[in-house]
């Protein structure tokens, strides 16, 4: 169960450790567009991520491997549904709408959602 929100800095090493699995700092910062940031930053981003829960680590001596203990998956629905009760009152004719709206989609995409829907209410029969 995901209980916070990551700021975006820790959400872009998530990313990475999703990818990647398990990580020491140097590989997360090749990862890392350029410019890129110093190795005491994601240092620092990654400890603060371990005590709020999100990764954990391995030592081996010196060197710590870290890997996420929250998957993508859990935190997408989390954000996903802290964004629909905060942002849509939990209603997904809001939400469809808005996007709809927002990103001024075309009637060809508007058939595929129709489509789409269509596909989900004849699975759930």
């Amino acid at each position: 169960m995901v209980a916070k929100e990551l700021t975006r800095a820790e959400e872009q090493v998530m990313q990475i450790l999703w990818q990647l699995n398990e990580a020491m700092v140097k590989e997360i910062i090749e990862q890392m567009p350029d410019p890129k940031p110093a190795y005491n930053t994601v240092s620092t981003v990654v400890r603060v991520m371990e005590g709020k829960g999100f990764v954990n680590h391995k030592a081996y001596g010196n060197t710590h491997v870290y890997f996420p203990l929250v998957s993508e998956a859990q935190y997408k629905k989390f954000t996903f549904d802290k964004m629909m009760n905060n942002y849509f009152s939990n209603s997904y004719k809001s939400l469809v709408s808005f996007i709809a709206n927002e990103k001024k989609l075309d009637l060809r995409q508007l058939d595929e959602l129709s489509d789409l829907l269509e596909d989900l209410k004849n699975k759930k029969k």
